[in-house]
C-alpha cells in the first residue's frame, strides 16, 4: 500500500511539474481572440476597464491539487503587468486539465484591488464555462454569470459582473475527476 501512495505522489508531482511548463506556453493574443469569439464574452471587452488573461493555466491533482498559469493584464488595451496564479485544493480529485481564464475587471478599484501584488479568489468564487463539457464552476473569481451551452451556440443567459469581476474560463484538455474545496492567489508584477 505504501508503494502505491509513493507511486501517486511521484506521478502528481511530475504532472505538476508538467503543468507548470505547459503553463509558461501559450499566446495571450491568440487567447483573447478565443475569448472574442464568444458572444457572451466579447462584450466585456468594450466596456471593462481592464483585464487579466491567462492563456493557459494547468492543474492536477489526488486529493491534493495545484494549478500554476502566467499571463497578462491590460488596462485600456494596454498591457500593464504579468500575473502569475497559484491554486491549491484538497478533497477527492485526480487528473489533470488546462484551461484558459480571463478575469474582467468593471472599474478602477476592481483594477486596482487585482494588481496591488497579491489577490486571492476564496474557495466559493465562481467563474463560467464557455464550452460545452467544461466545469460550470471553478474556484476562480467572484463572478457570477451565465455560460453558453457550447461554442457560439447562440444560447446564452446574462452575464454580470459580482463585487466588480466578471471571469470565464475556457478548456483546453484533460480529464479531471474533482470534488473539492481551493482558492486561487495571484500576484501582480507592473512593467516598467
Amino acid at each position: 500500500m505504501k508503494k502505491i501512495s509513493i507511486a501517486w505522489v511521484a506521478v502528481l508531482i511530475f504532472g505538476l511539474v508538467n503543468v507548470a511548463s505547459a503553463a509558461e506556453n501559450g499566446s495571450v493574443s491568440s487567447t483573447i481572440q478565443t475569448f472574442k469569439s464568444f458572444p457572451a464574452v466579447a462584450k466585456f471587452f468594450n466596456s471593462a476597464y481592464g483585464y487579466a488573461v491567462f492563456p493557459t493555466i494547468g492543474k492536477a491533482g489526488f486529493v491534493i491539487g495545484g494549478s500554476y498559469g502566467v499571463g497578462e493584464v491590460y488596462r485600456g488595451g494596454q498591457a500593464t503587468g504579468r500575473a502569475k496564479v497559484f491554486a491549491g485544493s484538497v478533497g477527492f480529485q485526480l487528473g489533470g486539465k488546462a484551461f484558459s481564464e480571463i478575469i474582467f475587471f468593471q472599474d478602477k478599484r476592481a483594477y486596482d484591488e487585482f494588481t496591488s501584488g497579491n489577490f486571492e479568489f476564496d474557495a466559493t468564487a465562481q467563474a463560467i464555462a464557455i464550452t460545452a463539457g467544461v466545469e460550470a464552476k471553478a474556484s476562480t473569481a467572484g463572478a457570477s454569470a451565465g455560460a453558453s451551452a457550447g461554442p457560439r451556440s447562440g444560447v446564452q443567459a446574462e452575464t454580470n459582473y459580482m463585487k466588480g469581476m466578471a471571469t470565464f474560463i475556457h478548456g483546453k484538455g484533460g480529464l479531471m475527476f474533482e470534488f473539492s474545496i481551493g482558492g486561487q492567489k495571484f500576484f501582480f508584477e507592473p512593467y516598467r
